[in-house]
């Protein structure tokens, strides 16, 4: 299939409806029988799931599950920005100007991909990360610092891919999409965490009741099927891992970087 055909029949599948029905089969019982083969198709370790692969009442039950204790620690330092996320990294670097440079090919202004949020101007000089969870990952997402929530926002959009094809051949995916953002306030600055929706994905729900304040690690939000997460560091307070690079893999909880006061 050639790529504007593809890109066509993407641009076609993007609307919410799609993504919504979609997400009602995978919510239904009838959906229960294909777990076992979702699991094996993607090498999910079911061994690692809180409850056996029968107890699961529908596919998304079994996509948005929590895993056994003590699957993913919390990096212990606590002058660590943890991964919210398991995930490959898509892109990663400083922010220049208000710009994220050459994402997949793709630059990205903070005032878009923030939504024109004030607050923009927090992240003008700052670093970022973007964290790409592929159907296989554990997909619930953490808070990667210890801090409370100074402000949220539902972004309505699209729900383009977010895998390669997308973000390479889509026109800036992670800011036409439908966002979840949540910015918490560190006693080292703040941190902005965009989660980031993507075909057949029917929704991406905070924990409930969400808390005002967050521990490190604690349970922020989940996505019903893949996507994305770009965490968005403050100017002037963050200095990366040295061995982390684009196509890394982390864990969640797992040391993205270090707060530089």
């Amino acid at each position: 299939m050639s790529k504007p055909l593809f890109r066509l029949l993407t641009e076609l599948s993007s609307r919410k409806w799609v993504s919504q029905l979609t997400g009602a089969f995978a919510k239904s019982k009838m959906s229960r029988w294909l777990i076992p083969r979702f699991a094996k198709t993607y090498g999910i370790r079911i061994e690692d799931a809180e409850k056996p692969i029968s107890e699961y009442a529908s596919l998304n039950d079994f996509f948005t599950r929590r895993l056994k204790p003590g699957i993913r620690l919390i990096d212990s330092n606590i002058s660590f920005v943890t991964s919210p996320v398991d995930a490959v990294i898509t892109g990663m670097g400083p922010i220049s100007e208000g710009l994220i440079a050459n994402v997949k090919g793709q630059d990205y202004t903070i005032e878009e991909l923030l939504n024109r949020s004030p607050r923009t101007i927090n992240y003008k000089n700052g670093f970022y990360f973007v964290l790409y969870l592929s159907p296989t990952d554990y997909h619930r997402i953490h808070s990667p610092v210890t801090g409370s929530i100074v402000e949220k926002e539902h972004v309505p959009g699209k729900v383009y891919p977010v895998n390669e094809f997308g973000l390479r051949h889509m026109t800036r995916v992670l800011s036409r999409n439908e966002r979840l953002i949540t910015f918490i306030q560190h006693e080292a600055g703040e941190i902005a965490v965009v989660k980031v929706g993507a075909l057949n994905v029917s929704s991406i729900q905070y924990v409930s009741p969400l808390p005002d304040h967050l521990e490190r690690g604690q349970e922020l939000a989940y996505f019903e099927f893949g996507s994305t997460v770009v965490l968005l560091l403050e100017d002037e307070i963050f200095e990366p891992r040295a061995d982390l690079m684009v196509r890394s893999k982390v864990s969640m909880g797992e040391a993205l970087g270090v707060f530089l006061k």
